[in-house]
């Protein structure tokens, strides 16, 4: 799953229009324009035949770099929660923590607690322990971290989008 994918998810489990799309980018600090966001989220399909549809089934008009994928996800934050007085967040994501930091993110921006990721997971049909929630949650080095599979944050997108749409 690539960042346009976790972005395309996202926005449809929390029913957010292309405009509040613009503003949350803005608000973490990236200028796009709804034309920039819609190409973020628009699949580009080139070739006609079936295995070519396979393979341009993540193919999107305009790439999600990691940067703006995290940006995303600290105006979303913002948005939600209000901006603190602090420095601006430091980045750090890259290609192996991006599910966990966008579980942590998510939790932060809608106050969630462990029980209602465990709640939401379990409406998408995923049982998990408290314990293996801990696990994704942990800072990357941390002893007890688990990375977070693309399965996990699949179900909990489609949870966050049987909650809240």
């Amino acid at each position: 799953m690539n960042h346009n994918d976790r972005l395309t998810r996202l926005r449809y489990g929390l029913d957010i229009k292309d405009e509040d799309m613009v503003e949350i980018f803005a608000m973490g600090g990236v200028t796009l324009s709804k034309e920039e966001v819609q190409a973020l989220l628009k699949k580009q399909l080139t070739e006609t035949t079936e295995a070519a549809d396979e393979r341009a089934e993540n193919v999107y008009e305009m790439t999600c770099t990691d940067e703006q994928f995290e940006r995303f996800l600290n105006g979303l934050i913002i948005s939600q929660r209000g901006a603190k007085d602090d420095n601006e967040p430091a980045l750090e994501l890259n290609s192996g923590n991006a599910n966990n930091l966008m579980l942590k993110k998510i939790k932060i921006a809608l106050k969630l607690t462990s029980d209602d990721i465990l709640d939401i997971l379990e409406e998408a049909g995923v049982v998990i322990s408290n314990s293996e929630l801990s696990a994704v949650l942990r800072r990357e080095g941390h002893r007890n971290y688990k990375p977070c599979g693309d399965r996990y944050i699949r179900n909990f997108l489609k949870g966050l989008a049987l909650r809240y749409r």
